[in-house]
């Protein structure tokens, strides 16, 4: 899977795809991350991709001249599934979406920044508009990040163990039961018996009465999905 991720502070995404597992899925040819800096692409020799908003008001607004500059080079190269703008007044990230993007082949991200982009880049370019949460950022590049991430652990051959994906909190519809590891007996904290009896169907439905335990008493909301 390739993400291009078009931002105008890009040296922000340096880190989150440097480390762990997106790191090894990328060295494992798995995944194909490239991040292009607006600011390439600007009208002027001043760097100039930002404006006042027309009508006045607070805040400067992302042009839509770069924006289409940068597009048009890409997709003169190849066919791309989503182009994806990262934004608070989006739909809101869950599992459901990124499974439906984690089976594209290639994706676009553009981070928003200032008041956001001029709305015709969002009328005629965007095909997704994605929040991670009810809270406005400085920009859309942790968000980016946070979506790339959700979606390339889910990639087929990421993860050394591909069923610890389908155990997560949100892809049966509730949240993980609790987990327990070594030593069984910590200054008398135990592991619940069950998890040491061998018994793999019994564990399985402890697993999953314990789901059901948590996801009451702490999102009701998704029993009710």
């Amino acid at each position: 899977m390739r993400f291009d991720i078009i931002s105008c502070q890009p040296d922000l995404l340096d880190s989150p795809f440097s480390h762990s597992i997106v790191k090894r899925a990328q060295q494992k040819g798995l995944v194909d991350i490239h991040i292009h800096d607006l600011r390439k692409y600007a009208i002027n020799k001043h760097g100039q991709i930002d404006d006042y908003a027309f009508g006045g008001g607070a805040g400067m607004v992302m042009m839509i001249e770069p924006i289409d500059k940068l597009l048009t080079e890409l997709k003169a190269e190849r066919d791309y599934d989503a182009v994806i703008y990262m934004t608070p007044d989006g739909q809101t990230l869950n599992q459901q979406v990124v499974n439906q993007f984690s089976l594209m082949r290639n994706v676009i991200i553009l981070c928003g920044h200032y008041k956001g982009v001029d709305e015709r880049v969002r009328q005629h370019y965007v095909t997704h508009e994605i929040s991670i949460g009810d809270y406005v950022l400085s920009g859309g590049e942790l968000g980016a990040a946070v979506l790339a991430d959700a979606i390339i652990r889910i990639i087929p051959g990421v993860l050394n163990d591909e069923s610890s994906a389908l155990t997560d909190s949100f892809q049966d519809g509730l949240l993980a039961p609790p987990v327990y590891t070594r030593p069984a007996d910590y200054k008398g904290m135990k592991v619940p018996d069950i998890l040491l009896s061998g018994d793999n169907p019994k564990i399985e439905q402890w697993r999953f009465e314990q789901a059901i335990e948590r996801t009451k008493q702490r999102r009701p909301d998704l029993l009710d999905e």
